[in-house]
C-alpha cells in the first residue's frame, strides 16, 4: 500500500505494540466522553497508549467561524500543555498537543506542517515507551499526512463521522483525505451502518463496526444530585454535551422551552452558536462547560433528556454516544430521527416528524419509561469490551 511504513515481526504477547490515536477532540476543552478518549483510556490499561489531540480541519476565521477567537485561544492553551499524563491511576496514558501551524489544504505550508507535526509525535512516542512500531489510529481525517510514512504495525481510520460534511471546512480536500485512508488503512472502524454501507465497495472486508460503548460505573443512576439544579423547579428537560451550531437545533430547542413554559429546560455543555434566544426565555438554565466528573450529577437531575438534532448529512452518519450515556442513566430521551437511532425505537421516542418534538417530550414527561429497564438495555456496552474488540481488531492486522 502506498505511504506504509509498517513493521512485519508479529509481536510477541510481552510486545504487543502500543497505540498512537489522532483524535478527532482536545482532551482538554472537549468532552471527554468521546469514544477516541473513552477506548483510549481503557486500552491503556493494557498497553501504553498516545493521544494526539486534534489537529484541526480549518482554520477558525472572524465572520466564518463561530467564536474564532475563543477558538484560536483555547488551542494555543493545549499546545502550551505539552505532553500530560491526566489520569492518574493510568500511567500509560499519555495525551499530547503538538505545536502547529494553522495551515491546512494541498500546499507546500501544509506539508511542512505535517512534517513538523510527525517529528512532534515520533519523538514523544519514542519518549513515552508507545513502542518502535505502534498501531496508528486516526479519527480525524487531517492526521493522514501525519501518520501515512510513519512506522506502524497497523493503520486503523476510524470512521466516526463524515468529517467532509463538517461546516467551514474544505469539503473536496477533508474527502481526499478521507479517500485515502479508506483506501490504505488495514483496518476501517465505523459506529454508523448508513457510513459503512457508503463505503462499502472501496473498503470491502476491510470495515468493521464498533459501536460506542458507555462508562456504566460514571454514568450511574445513582448517586446525587448536581448542587446546580438543586433550585431548578420540576420537571426538568435535560441535554448536555457540545452545544455545537452544526449539530444542534437551537430553535427546536427554543421551541420546545417556549411551547412547555411551566417545564425547566436544563442546558449543560460549551456552545458554538449564539444562545441568546434560549437564554431569554425564563424557563432555561444554560450551565456552560461542566467537566466530565460532574455530567452524572447533572443527569441525574433530568426526568427526560433532549437529543434535538439538526437534519443535515452530518448527523446522518453521526451516533451520538451521549444516548447511551442518557440510557445509563435511566433517563427516558426523546430525539429527532437519523439512520443510527432507529435501533432504539424499542426504548426511547423518536419525533419522525420534528414539529412534534416539543409535544413529545412532554408526553415523555408524563409517561417516562422504567429507568431500570433502560439502563439494562446497555449493561453489556462498556467501553473495555469495545477497547477489547478494538486491541483485537488492530492485533489481527498484523499477523
Amino acid at each position: 500500500m502506498i505511504g506504509r511504513a509498517r513493521d512485519r515481526r508479529r509481536p510477541g504477547r510481552s510486545e504487543r505494540p502500543g497505540f498512537v490515536w489522532f483524535a478527532a477532540q482536545d482532551w482538554w476543552y472537549h468532552n471527554q466522553a468521546h469514544s477516541d478518549f473513552q477506548l483510549m483510556r481503557e486500552m491503556a490499561r493494557h498497553r501504553p497508549v498516545l493521544v494526539v489531540n486534534s489537529l484541526g480541519l480549518r482554520l477558525p476565521t472572524p465572520g466564518t467561524t463561530s467564536h474564532a477567537g475563543r477558538r484560536i485561544v483555547r488551542k494555543l492553551r493545549s499546545m502550551a500543555k505539552l505532553v500530560r499524563r491526566p489520569v492518574p491511576d493510568l500511567p500509560g496514558f499519555h495525551v499530547m498537543t503538538p505545536v502547529m501551524l494553522p495551515l491546512y489544504g494541498d500546499t507546500a505550508g501544509a506539508r511542512f506542517n505535517a512534517w513538523l507535526v510527525r517529528q512532534q509525535v515520533r519523538l514523544v512516542a519514542r519518549l513515552v515507551g508507545v513502542g518502535r512500531a505502534p498501531h496508528v489510529g486516526v479519527t480525524i481525517p487531517t492526521g493522514w499526512p501525519v501518520a501515512r510514512s510513519m512506522r506502524r504495525s497497523s493503520l486503523i481510520f476510524n470512521r466516526s463521522d463524515l468529517h467532509s460534511a463538517f461546516p467551514g471546512a474544505d469539503g473536496a480536500w477533508v474527502s481526499g483525505l478521507e479517500d485515502a485512508l479508506l483506501r490504505h488503512s488495514d483496518r476501517v472502524l465505523y459506529v454508523s451502518h448508513e457510513l459503512m454501507k457508503l463505503d462499502v465497495d472501496v473498503v470491502g472486508a476491510r470495515g468493521a463496526f464498533l459501536d460506542h460503548g458507555v462508562d456504566l460505573t460514571h454514568f450511574s443512576p445513582d448517586g446525587g444530585v448536581h448542587p446546580e439544579l438543586a433550585d431548578v423547579p420540576a420537571p426538568v428537560l435535560g441535554f448536555f454535551g457540545g452545544l455545537d451550531d452544526y449539530v444542534v437545533d437551537v430553535e427546536l430547542l427554543r421551541r420546545t422551552a417556549a411551547e412547555n413554559p411551566d417545564v425547566s429546560v436544563v442546558l449543560v455543555g460549551d456552545a458554538t452558536c449564539d444562545m441568546a434566544p434560549l437564554t431569554a426565555l425564563p424557563n432555561v438554565r444554560w450551565l456552560g462547560y461542566r467537566p466530565y466528573a460532574e455530567i452524572p450529577s447533572l443527569g441525574r437531575g433530568f426526568d427526560v433528556a433532549l437529543m434535538p438534532w439538526l437534519d443535515n448529512e452530518w448527523i446522518r452518519f453521526a451516533n451520538p454516544v451521549k444516548l447511551k450515556e442518557y440510557l445509563a442513566l435511566g433517563l427516558h430521551v426523546v430525539s429527532t430521527s437519523y439512520p443510527e437511532v432507529e435501533a432504539y425505537r424499542d426504548r426511547i421516542t423518536v419525533a419522525a416528524d420534528r414539529e412534534r418534538f416539543p409535544e413529545l417530550a412532554r408526553q415523555a414527561l408524563e409517561a417516562r419509561r422504567d429507568g431500570a429497564a433502560l439502563r439494562a438495555s446497555v449493561t453489556d456496552c462498556s467501553w473495555s469490551e469495545r477497547a477489547a474488540d478494538l486491541a483485537r481488531l488492530a492485533d489481527g492486522t498484523a499477523d
